[in-house]
């Protein structure tokens, strides 16, 4: 019986996806709930199951097509998983015994062969290595013998080399990366974006980390991150100044009384911003047990789009490529975003002596219309402070 493959349901206001990728073809088995394809869409990539198992006899839409929900993707001929597995096992024991035949028709190679002057000059001319039928003395390798095999190119042995250098290379765009791109335009052209800049002394928090790190990550299962004492400090000043969580809708200012934090993911697909909802209501371990399983689902492209919405201020982590400094760009509709960056051992000045401390240049962009620069200055000298003595974050002063 054909069972039809169905574009599912993609999310809330999404009624469009792209075939990303086809993990099956035409004539291939497949179990029921394997995988079959994965669907892109403007935000994550959804993976499609096979409704039965049975053998895909027909795919209507290729990787590239774009494709409504409810479309049909293609269809299975329904079987049962024990005569798949008996189908299974005759075709793998046909093409062990195809690979045996072949290898014992293969004209075998002599290793180390012996060629003859003439035959080693013809030979070097078109850059060929191994000749699969001699006729020479113990295998010696005659001037005819490398003729012949010139004039026989299909002879693996004898393929003569003809390196090409592939100067461009066109793809195109991925759903997720022309969103992304639309969406950083679409923020650049419409918020008044300003950016301020501090740095922070990152001495206390990596002297906590050192240590109780086995002791949080033997009692919680998670290593004790640094995003969880930003996040910590950043709910902080969010609390002390409202208008950096607020957005524009029309001809309103909207301030939220909530903290969703969104945490700037990479993956292989593009960036994404998963989101740590209500960060004021949990504690180090909840913030990194979320962030830890809201980035596997990214990288794995499992994010619901349930993960990616209500966001309401956002940090990213240039950090971790190395980057020293930056000028992040606003996720719409926030406005705001903070940047943090690498750990670099500088020498400063402290009490009127120089020493070297790990030293850490963090970046708050903002949309000038809605927060002000005395906000933006002071909203980033709290989060310095909070980080500089975590301690305050503990007792909540």
């Amino acid at each position: 019986m054909a069972v039809n493959i169905i574009v599912p349901s993609l999310g809330e206001s999404v009624t469009e996806a792209t075939v990303a990728k086809w993990h099956k073809k035409v004539g291939e088995q497949i179990k029921v709930d394997e995988i079959l394809l994965e669907l892109e869409t403007d935000k994550i990539t959804l993976e499609v199951n096979a409704p039965a198992s049975g053998i895909i006899n027909e795919i209507k839409f290729n990787e590239g097509d774009v494709v409504a929900v409810g479309d049909t993707l293609g269809s299975l001929e329904e079987r049962g998983v024990a005569e798949i597995q008996k189908n299974i096992k005759a075709a793998t024991n046909e093409a062990t015994k195809d690979v045996k035949d072949a290898q014992h028709k293969q004209p075998q190679i002599t290793k180390d062969q012996v060629f003859s002057p003439a035959a080693s000059k013809i030979a070097s001319e078109h850059n060929l290595q191994n000749i699969a039928n001699t006729t020479g003395k113990d295998g010696r390798v005659t001037k005819g013998d490398v003729l012949s095999a010139i004039s026989n190119p299909q002879i693996e042995s004898s393929a003569i080399s003809q390196p090409h250098e592939q100067l461009e290379e066109r793809i195109k765009m991925t759903r997720l990366r022309q969103t992304i791109a639309k969406r950083l335009k679409d923020s650049q052209n419409t918020a008044a974006i300003l950016s301020t800049f501090n740095e922070v002394d990152m001495s206390a928090v990596m002297k906590c980390r050192k240590d109780y790190q086995d002791a949080f990550k033997e009692k919680h299962g998670v290593k004790l991150g640094f995003m969880s004492f930003f996040v910590k400090a950043t709910v902080v000043a969010l609390k002390e100044i409202p208008a950096v969580n607020a957005e524009i809708d029309g001809e309103y200012l909207v301030y939220k009384n909530y903290y969703n934090i969104g945490v700037a993911v990479g993956t292989e697909q593009g960036l994404v911003v998963p989101v740590v909802k209500n960060a004021d209501k949990m504690n180090h371990t909840d913030i990194e047990k979320n962030i830890v399983n809201l980035g596997k689902k990214a990288r794995e492209g499992k994010l619901a789009m349930s993960d990616m919405q209500g966001g309401t201020f956002s940090i990213t982590n240039g950090g971790i490529y190395g980057s020293l400094l930056s000028t992040p760009i606003i996720n719409p509709p926030q406005s705001g975003i903070l940047g943090m960056h690498n750990i670099v051992e500088r020498p400063i000045a402290v009490s009127g002596q120089v020493v070297i401390r790990p030293m850490m240049y963090i970046a708050l962009s903002y949309d000038h219309r809605v927060i002000d620069g005395g906000e933006a200055v002071t909203f980033l000298k709290r989060i310095k402070e909070m980080v500089e003595t975590p301690e305050k974050l503990l007792f909540g002063l």
